[in-house]
């Protein structure tokens, strides 16, 4: 319960425009239930929208860690991946996260 409860904090949070406050929410969450793909996931969006581009690849790739056999989180993790390349200018590493959420579809 304390979970989505957290998780329903940061969505408000990040549609406020609070994306600190989001990321704290989410953080919490995570101490709490640390191998949760979804939280890794939500952290991750959040990072992106920070503009925290290399944070938000790594605790993509941290969701898809704990994602076992879920191919449409796995596959949104690598959206997110090489939206994160593509910020950086890396077109080609981008290129190759495409690659991998379209297998994992």
């Amino acid at each position: 319960m304390a979970i989505a409860g957290l998780m329903d904090s940061a969505r408000a949070d990040t549609a406020a425009g609070n994306l600190a406050g989001a990321a704290a929410s989410l953080e919490r969450a995570l101490r709490i239930e640390p191998r949760n793909p979804r939280l890794w996931q939500e952290l991750a969006r959040v990072r992106l929208k920070q503009g925290q581009f290399a944070q938000a690849e790594s605790v993509a790739a941290r969701s898809n860690s704990w994602a076992g056999e879920d191919k449409a989180l796995r596959a949104e993790n690598w959206r997110l991946i090489a939206e994160t390349r593509r910020a950086r200018g890396d077109t080609d590493g981008a290129q190759a996260a495409l690659e991998q959420a379209a297998a994992n579809r």
